[in-house]
């Protein structure tokens, strides 16, 4: 999903130690002028957003972007902590909307960037973990981990 002219503003590395990551999609993100120059700026903070549907549509909850530095005047602003819309095609909505109440997943955002001058941000419909899931899940990388290293020092000899 990744090309050359993508650049990344912020990504969400909790979602993956305390979600199983099942399905995942890029939307566009519906966003006032001053917003996107705080984007622009890389401040923005995604670990506590989520989505949630409200009358067929998608929108991204607790997503901050703070005011841009330079804008003017007090009404020039945005407020950080609104909601903000998902842009995706009408059947990918019904389908997350129809996992999230059938399956109990949640909608979260893994990462947000920039691809071709727009702003993206990569949606995963997830699973939440339990304690033990995500202690499994740590045990399970470091054992990759060791035999992967394994296997190098074994190909250097």
């Amino acid at each position: 999903m990744s090309d050359a002219n993508d650049r990344t503003v912020a990504s969400n590395r909790k979602a993956r130690y305390a979600y199983d990551v099942l399905d995942s999609w890029e939307a566009g993100l519906v966003l006032r002028g001053s917003e996107v120059k705080s984007l622009r700026d890389a401040k923005v903070q995604i670990t506590e957003a989520f989505g949630r549907e409200d009358g067929g549509e998608l929108w991204l909850v607790g997503m901050h972007v703070p005011p841009y530095s330079m804008s003017g005047g007090e009404g020039m602003g945005h407020d950080p902590d609104r909601p903000r819309k998902l842009l995706l095609h009408r059947r990918e909505i019904r389908r997350i909307v129809e996992r999230m109440s059938l399956e109990g997943l949640s909608l979260i955002p893994l990462r947000l960037y920039f691809k071709d001058g727009n702003a993206k941000v990569e949606v995963a419909l997830a699973r939440g973990r339990k304690l033990h899931d995500k202690r499994q899940a740590i045990a399970r990388r470091e054992a990759d981990r060791e035999a992967d290293r394994a296997m190098a020092r074994r190909r250097r000899r």
